[in-house]
Formats: C-alpha cells, structure tokens, sequence
C-alpha cells in the first residue's frame, strides 16, 4: 500500500520541496520513518513505497528515494526500470559503499547515490544538486511538471489536472520563459526582451500587471515569486521541481 502524505511547514527551506513529489522507496521501517518525518517537515509531498513492487506501481513523481536493498526485488533492477520508463530524478540510498556497487548504480540509472548513515544536510544537499540537473536538462522542451500544474512546451498548453488553464500569449511567454530559467532570477528587463522583445513597453507597470494576472489563473499566487528589486522565479526552482515528460 503506498501513503502519501502533503505536508508543509511554514519554518523550513522550501525552494526545492515546495509542490515536489518524492516517492520514498524503503522497506526498514523504522528508518523510512525518520526520513519521512524529516522529508515531511522540509515541506515534500511524500508517497511511500514498502516493496519494488510497490515503487513500480506508484504515479508519477518528481524524484525517487530509492533503498536498493529491497525485500522483493534486487534495487539495481529496479533502478533500471524506473529509467527505462522515463527521465524521473532518482538517489539510490543504500548501506552499499563499496565503489564497485555505486558505479553500478549509477550506471543502471541513478542520478546520484548516497550512502547510510548520512545526514540529511548531505540528503537535503543532494536533492537540490539532482533536481538543479534535471530542470535544466528538460526545461527546453516537453511538459514541465510544477507540482500540479503542466507547462507543455511544445504544444504552449498548461493545465493543472485535467483542466486547462487558458492564459493569454503574453502570460503563457512569461511562464515559459521562468520554466526555462529553471527556478533562476529572471529579471524586468530580461522579461521585457524576451516576451515583448523591447526594453520599454511605454508602461513601467506592464509586466507587474501580466505576473500578477498569471498568479489569479495558476491558482497559486506563491508558485511565481517576485525577487525585490531584481524580477521573478519559479518558487519550484525547480525548484518545485520541475519534471518532463517525454
């Protein structure tokens, strides 16, 4: 039985769990315990998964938490076919140090690899190095998960479920230029030229007024931050992670 669990907590760093799915994959459960408190109260929305079988019948995620030490099914395989399936970020963790195991794992598919006991500063570290990865490598095309919401790049199309969220071109062009930006600062200016392709519209407040304006349709004012006196990112900096499909 996977649970999922959506916790956020208003005194911990947000900038890459806010609106991320992580799929917990542990069968100890004492230790998926203490990362799922700790995962919980850094604010990701959290499934976990107590058996391979488990994990490959979960739904779509932003990243995976993978033990390879699995009761049902050797980890590596599992790795392998969560990859075979899709671009998913994945961090093996596992008591497996030898160099031998962690080429191997990274070889099958991990993005990255982690061994027990660790801290989660380092856990914490590495999530945010993975997902900084992947945004930046599928930002430029295919659909763009933001939590709930879909960017579909290709076909300029955003949804949020099975709803489509009509955005004039202009708003459409501001989302799609933060989602390339991959949870960077995008500056006015930066904005200016690139969606209006000048650098005076002959109103100061014209991209203040379309942001806030593409806040009201997303349904999530917080999703698009404003950086005082520098522009606007994508609170998901991916950071909401951002995931594509392909």
């Amino acid at each position: 039985m996977i649970l999922a669990v959506a916790t956020l907590m208003p005194d911990t760093p947000r900038a890459y769990a806010a609106a991320m799915r992580v799929l917990l994959v542990e069968d100890d459960i004492r230790v998926a315990g203490a990362l799922h408190t700790a995962l919980a109260r850094r604010g990701y929305d959290l499934l976990h998964a107590y058996s391979a079988a488990e994990a490959l019948a979960a739904p779509h995620v932003d990243l995976v938490l993978l033990d390879l030490g699995l009761p049902d099914r050797d980890g590596m395989e599992v790795c392998r076919e969560l990859r075979r399936r899709g671009d998913v970020a994945i961090i093996a963790v596992t008591a497996r140090s030898d160099e031998r195991d962690r080429v191997a794992g990274l070889r099958v598919g991990a993005d990255d690899y982690i061994v027990k006991p660790f801290g989660m500063a380092e856990l914490q570290a590495r999530i945010e190095a993975v997902m900084r990865r992947a945004v930046r490598t599928r930002a430029h095309h295919g659909v763009v998960r933001l939590g709930p919401i879909a960017v579909d790049l290709d076909a300029h199309r955003v949804t949020a479920g099975d709803t489509e969220i009509v955005l004039t071109r202009k708003e459409y062009d501001i989302l799609a230029v933060l989602v390339r930006h991959g949870g960077a600062v995008v500056t006015r200016d930066q904005l200016l030229a690139e969606v209006w392709q000048t650098t005076w519209t002959g109103n100061p407040h014209t991209v203040e007024v379309h942001v806030a304006a593409l806040r009201g349709k997303l349904g999530d004012p917080g999703l698009v931050q404003t950086v005082r006196g520098v522009g606007y990112r994508l609170r998901a900096a991916s950071a909401g992670a951002p995931t594509a499909d392909r």
